[in-house]
């Protein structure tokens, strides 16, 4: 079985939540990290996502210590497309 972890940063503009966060967390700067899987007998290079992190900065104070939850990557881009507001939605068809 053949993994990757694949890395981005998005940026919140607005505070935002997710299920399993303890409160609000503030606009900025976050790291994701997905897990994918190759998938196996298929004729080009496909993966499955496995498992979607955030890294979140801990309320405690002290710098460089991070918090990673396991978060809903559906969830996690609606949030996206929520905090980027009505200019990113305009034109797209409803899923």
């Amino acid at each position: 079985m053949t993994m990757r972890t694949r890395k981005e940063t998005v940026t919140f503009k607005q505070p935002f939540a997710l299920s399993g966060m303890d409160g609000i967390r503030p606009a900025g700067v976050y790291d994701i990290e997905t897990d994918e899987k190759l998938l196996e007998g298929v004729s080009f290079p496909a993966y499955r996502r496995m498992a979607t992190w955030i890294r979140l900065p801990t309320k405690s104070g002290y710098p460089g210590i991070t918090e990673i939850l396991n978060v809903d990557p559906e969830e996690l881009d609606a949030a996206l497309v929520c905090d980027a507001g009505p200019e990113l939605t305009r034109g797209r068809e409803p899923s």
